[in-house]
């Protein structure tokens, strides 16, 4: 996208002159004004008033995005016995227990979601140095550790987005492909927004939810009207 030429000018005039979106004129303009040659991502921002620093304020989860990513998404198990043959059936990349961490751990990563049954932590414990920079560790909180392992797969497979607070108070994530309906993006967004406005914790006082703005890969960001955010 030509930054100062006549395209990008009008863009920017026209964002000026409405100040803040609803969610279905925003998916419209980024549709209109994405000149990429490849298919973008919709990307969402949220502004919170919470402090990622305090415990009970680090928030964090995964949310079933109605529409899907338009990702493929490999997925790792580490799990035993009829555990491992359930994930396999519900069509885990790759499934194991000492011999998936030996590989893990001579550095074949070639998967995007890591999901583990309990029993096996005390072998994943030992890669932390490894999943845990790249994202990738096990966790309660995000439904990756878990006795059911095959609905843990499958929603991953679905596609899942996980949803966390970062140091500057920022929820940020890719939801989907712009390429897909408009009526798919917008449930994804609602669906998205809709999970962290419910995740505000207790302690937070005043006003939660200070902004959100939605974007395409190599788009501009939209804030969206908030009256209409809070109705998602």
């Amino acid at each position: 996208m030509a930054r100062g030429g006549k395209r990008y000018r009008k863009m920017i005039d026209q964002i000026e002159a409405k100040k803040v979106f609803g969610l279905s004129a925003a998916i419209s303009f980024l549709k209109e004004n994405s000149f990429c040659k490849f298919d973008e991502t919709v990307e969402v921002a949220i502004n919170l008033n919470a402090d990622p620093r305090t415990a009970d304020q680090n928030i964090r989860g995964m949310v079933p995005m109605p529409s899907g990513t338009g990702k493929v998404v490999r997925v790792a198990v580490f799990a035993r016995g009829s555990a491992a043959d359930d994930a396999l059936a519900a069509g885990a990349d790759f499934v194991g227990a000492e011999d998936l961490a030996d590989k893990i751990a001579a550095g074949d990563l070639a998967f995007d979601v890591c999901i583990a049954s309990p029993d096996m932590m005390g072998v994943v414990g030992r890669l932390g140095k490894i999943l845990g920079p790249k994202g990738l560790m096990p966790n309660p909180k995000l439904g990756t550790v878990t006795p059911n392992v095959a609905a843990a797969v499958k929603n991953s497979k679905a596609g899942q987005v996980e949803y966390r607070l970062d140091k500057s108070g920022i929820v940020h994530a890719g939801l989907c492909k712009l390429s897909f309906a408009k009526d798919k993006i917008e449930a994804n967004i609602k669906a998205f927004v809709g999970a962290v406005v419910k995740a505000k914790p207790a302690s937070v006082k005043g006003s939660y939810l200070q902004s959100v703005t939605v974007s395409s890969t190599m788009g501009i960001g939209l804030r969206l009207d908030t009256a209409e955010v809070f109705s998602f």
